[in-house]
């Protein structure tokens, strides 16, 4: 390929506009810089157009539902459109139902709430805590990391054979790791589980934002995902998919919006007849503003085009793992190998490093920030590290003194809005800290390592 070819594929791949591209921060060492945002696993910033959407509506702010107002009419097509906006974006079938939710984590403890009498879930030691934790009145069974997408789809099928006695049963797997980054195979994971009588939920909350979705082509019976992952502002998320348990299940919350009528009966007591819609699990005032937010970055993702925003993040990918390659003392967690398919994720040590340090030097010397820590995945991240899974630790605190070993990792991830220049410098910085060391002294407070500024 050309130099001006070259140039030109990186023009028309132009990361998306994005909140607080030109915010700077102080250094440690002096001056400012630029903020370079690799924590996007965690958080994404909102996507310009999301909020210039936002910002036009917010003066038209009314109640939804039943409103008599203009404002309140507004707000609720709203509302619902960006339910139809959702459903298509997940290409759900006919008769799916979107329920709008806080998060994720809110929407798979909701379909926790709405499992039936003794069902069973089968979930790997891999997830993400949302996904791991959910299920406390349910009979889990934690299934083994697999170590190739072939390994995972056989586990589950053993899995599910062995199951005895026969009955409902659910299987809750993620679509991209938040910790490696790399891609689980779904769609063979999904005819796995209904080939032996169960249903599967997809932890949509790294993949969403990163390829396409589609209920219809993956045969998953629910997605979850969250807006702040999505390129939306913090407060929202969705699950979407099958409506059966979610109708006969007993409302998430019980308040206004979800009931349809409310009488009193002679004994004193009162009679409720329940929503069968998904307004069921969403009582109380809803966040429109966050499901508009949804909607609205569910819209630019699209119009995007997913091809072209895969194929960026592809190239960021082969230049962060090239770069981490070239040092030595890094080494790369993984758990399908190197040639897997993967997104924006990328989690590594550093020998002679503990984690916190190393991350606390990034931001404070370099502007850049990334997460350290077990990322809300424990026992995967103490399998990558070859430590005892049962090892007790906390999420995101470091265990040691800095220079000391920790029992975590630190974790780079970017996205649609990620510009060349912010994975230069962090791979500029990588080298730095590994060849000469931090410039600045360090301590340990309130269980972070920050930079000593007592000297």
């Amino acid at each position: 390929m050309s130099v001006s070819t070259a140039a030109a594929d990186r023009s028309v791949c132009a990361p998306l506009p994005v909140l607080g591209r030109d915010v700077t921060v102080p250094l440690v060492t002096g001056g400012e810089v630029t903020y370079a945002a690799l924590d996007y696993a965690a958080s994404a910033p909102a996507l310009q157009r999301v909020w210039d959407d936002v910002a036009a509506y917010a003066p038209y702010y009314g109640s939804v539902h039943r409103g008599a107002g203009y404002l309140s009419q507004l707000s609720t097509d709203l509302f619902e459109n960006a339910r139809t906006t959702v459903a298509d974006f997940l290409d759900c079938r006919d008769g799916d139902q979107v329920v709008f939710t806080r998060s994720t984590t809110d929407s798979l403890n909701l379909l926790a709430a709405a499992l039936p009498a003794g069902c069973r879930v089968f979930v790997f030691e891999t997830e993400h805590h949302a996904s791991l934790l959910p299920w406390r009145d349910a009979q889990v069974t934690y299934l083994d990391a697999p170590r190739t997408p072939a390994e995972a789809v056989a586990t589950l099928e053993r899995a599910l054979a062995d199951r005895e006695p026969y009955g409902p049963a659910l299987v809750c797997v993620t679509g991209a790791s938040n910790v490696t980054g790399e891609l689980w195979p779904v769609r063979e994971l999904a005819a796995a589980a209904h080939a032996h009588g169960a249903r599967i939920v997809l932890d949509a909350a790294q993949l969403a934002p990163h390829h396409p979705v589609s209920v219809r082509e993956l045969d998953v019976d629910w997605v979850a995902l969250s807006g702040h992952k999505l390129y939306a502002p913090f407060g929202s998320g969705v699950l979407a998919g099958r409506a059966d348990w979610l109708r006969e299940a007993e409302p998430y919350l019980a308040g206004g919006g979800a009931s349809r009528k409310v009488t009193r009966r002679e004994d004193g007591g009162v009679d409720v007849e329940w929503h069968e819609s998904a307004a069921r699990h969403e009582a109380g005032s809803p966040n429109v503003i966050g499901a508009y937010a949804i909607a609205s970055a569910c819209k630019a993702l699209t119009e995007a085009g997913f091809d072209t925003l895969v194929a960026r993040e592809r190239h960021l990918i082969e230049t962060v793992r090239a770069g981490l390659a070239e040092v030595p003392e890094v080494r790369v967690l993984s758990l399908f190998g190197d040639d897997a398919p993967r997104v924006g994720v990328i989690s590594f040590v550093v020998d002679g490093w503990n984690s916190s340090h190393f991350a606390a030097a990034l931001s404070a010397e370099y502007g850049i920030g990334v997460r350290d820590g077990l990322f809300c995945a424990h026992p995967l991240v103490r399998t990558l590290l070859g430590s005892d899974p049962q090892t007790q630790g906390e999420c995101g605190a470091p265990e040691a003194a800095p220079g000391e070993k920790s029992l975590n990792a630190i974790r780079v991830s970017f996205g649609a809005g990620t510009p060349d220049e912010h994975v230069e410098r962090f791979l500029r910085a990588v080298k730095e800290l590994v060849r000469d060391g931090a410039r600045w002294s360090y301590r340990t407070e309130d269980g972070r390592c920050v930079p000593d500024t007592s000297a």
